[in-house]
């Protein structure tokens, strides 16, 4: 130990390292020579873990400064029974450190290789971290969603600015139903090929969830990504042929500029999923960038959503609720509020929910701060119903709240938690929960209306399903949203479109909530109508719970 490695020594090892690459893929291998204490690591490990170099000398206790402090005895014995002879290798399991400081569970196999007189040559193997996954799809044979994560934190690390595109193929579950599974399983395979051989060695290809994909690119820029695009497009508009039959494929596609390394890879991931999205359901395909120009206002787009992500972590931190009120119609009394999140930081100030709402909407992390709106929402409504027991509090949901398979449990769960009376809540959604599974969706409203929790459907009008929905579900109330109102005290059209709203409404036996009341007028004129309340700035702007408190005691 301590002496200078020959250099044929170093070729072997590099041989070895090699042979032991190929078949531990997933893993991160190691290969140390023992005469000399050297040692090569994959250059995975030394980037996750934040590792000196693929090549060290007593890699044993640098390693040993990663493993949890619980966990170093057992290590540290065993490493010294491996070289002292006494053992021929070790199968452990223990936590390592990451770059990022946390601790992700690790089986470690390693066997000593001897030399012609029995003595200890080599100590190699496989490092399993069962934080991540395999980084292969095995449909396609590109790298997978994991592999795109540990490449784009490796990109964020070393401060490598980059162009990703994710791109995905529309109306998928058509071909499946159609033709079958395993059709649609040789479509994904072909439209993988395609995209390596059309991105070539301008950037790496991965398949991601479901029917969509990515592309990391270090050297094209965001314009050449576009026309490319547009090629492919073009391309699979005319049709594919796959098992003679021809298939004509839409796709959508999101894009993000990463030359901000202050963020993480689930922050860029986040942005580049509601770009996506965008591409997908209001474009009609064409390619959304995240950043239309790379301005200081858009680079501090992504720091924000960096920092509100961070704040959810940590306790939601600089995350509270205003309240508006609902007044009745007729005696306009506070007979309920809307509850609206808000975000304020001391370098970014108030920041309003539609800057930051429909990104966290595509994040996992969206379910958590959901949970917490309803939550937090219910133990200060707790309070209002003191001076009034029929108050109604209104909390707005996401489609990514009501897709997942447990939503009932949870609501029913945080009514429990709190003690609040399941009557007394209403559950708002828009006219973009169509997106859904309509089967899904009455579901929920038939299990949670069962036990009292109303449902409103919000900026009624403003979409092409509205009617559908409200003839699909069973509302409480229907919310008239703002934009049909602005000018009812001069337009008659707007009039008779609420006469419609309402009548509309009343057919499907829901109340009507009429929103943006700004004036004296137009409460005067709507109170003409069979509307139910009002909400809107006339009566009040959206105010903090104490100031609720006391105005509704007051």
């Amino acid at each position: 130990m301590g002496m200078i490695i020959p250099e044929e020594r170093i070729k072997l090892l590099d041989s070895l390292f090699e042979a032991f690459s190929i078949v531990a893929e997933g893993t991160y291998v190691y290969l140390c020579d023992m005469k000399y204490d050297y040692s090569r690591w994959s250059k995975t490990a030394v980037d996750s873990f934040g590792l000196p170099a693929e090549y060290m000398n007593g890699a044993g206790d640098i390693w040993e400064e990663h493993i949890h402090p619980e966990d170093r005895a057992a290590y540290r014995g065993s490493i010294e029974a491996i070289f002292s002879g006494e053992d021929d290798g070790h199968d452990m399991q223990y936590r390592a450190r990451r770059r990022s400081g946390e601790y992700d569970v690790c089986t470690c196999r390693g066997i000593v290789i001897r030399d012609a007189e029995g003595n200890p040559d080599y100590f190699g193997g496989a490092i399993r971290n069962h934080g991540i996954h395999g980084n292969v799809d095995m449909l396609t044979g590109l790298r997978n969603q994991y592999g795109f994560f540990e490449d784009l934190h490796n990109h964020i690390l070393k401060n490598t600015e980059v162009n990703i595109c994710m791109l995905g193929i529309n109306s998928f579950t058509e071909v499946n139903e159609m033709y079958g599974y395993n059709f649609g399983n040789l479509v994904l395979q072909k439209f993988g090929r395609y995209l390596l051989d059309y991105v070539g060695n301008r950037g790496n290809v991965y398949r991601m969830d479901g029917t969509k994909y990515a592309v990391i690119s270090s050297t094209q820029t965001a314009e050449e990504i576009r026309q490319r695009y547009n090629e492919m497009r073009e391309y699979y508009h005319k049709g594919l042929m796959v098992d003679d039959k021809l298939l004509l494929l839409d796709l959508s596609a999101g894009l993000l500029h990463l030359d901000n390394f202050e963020v993480d890879d689930q922050t860029a991931y986040s942005c580049l999923n509601f770009a996506y999205g965008e591409s997908k359901i209001r474009r009609k395909g064409d390619l959304v960038e995240f950043y239309n120009h790379l301005t200081d206002e858009n680079r501090d787009r992504l720091e924000k959503m960096q920092v509100i992500r961070n704040s959810i972590v940590q306790s939601y931190q600089g995350f509270f609720l205003l309240y508006q009120p609902v007044v009745s119609a007729g005696e306009e009394k506070v007979i309920g509020a809307e509850a609206l999140i808000r975000w304020q930081s001391e370098k970014y100030g108030m920041v309003p929910p539609d800057h930051f709402i429909p990104i966290l909407e595509r994040d996992p992390i969206f379910i958590s701060l959901g949970r917490w709106i309803l939550k937090t929402a219910l133990l200060d409504a707790a309070k209002f119903l003191t001076s009034n027991p029929d108050f109604v509090i209104n909390v707005n949901l996401s489609y990514a709240q009501l897709e997942k398979p447990d939503f009932v449990d949870m609501v029913l769960a945080v009514l429990e938690e709190t003690g609040f009376p399941a009557q007394n809540l209403c559950l708002e959604i828009t006219e973009r929960c169509r997106l859904l599974d309509m089967a899904l969706l009455k579901n929920i409203f038939v299990n949670l209306q069962a036990r009292g929790v109303k449902f409103a459907l919000d900026d009624f009008g403003t979409g092409f399903s509205s009617v559908g929905i409200v003839k699909a579900l069973t509302f409480d109330t229907i919310k008239i949203d703002r934009s049909f109102v602005q000018h009812i005290e001069t337009d008659e059209k707007e009039r008779e479109l609420v006469r419609l709203f309402t009548g509309v409404a009343d057919t499907f036996g829901a109340k009507v909530c009429v929103e943006g009341i700004e004036t004296s007028g137009m409460k005067t004129i709507l109170q003409q109508y069979p509307v139910t309340s009002f909400q809107g700035y006339y009566y009040s702007r959206p105010i903090p719970v104490q100031q609720f408190l006391t105005m509704l005691q007051g």
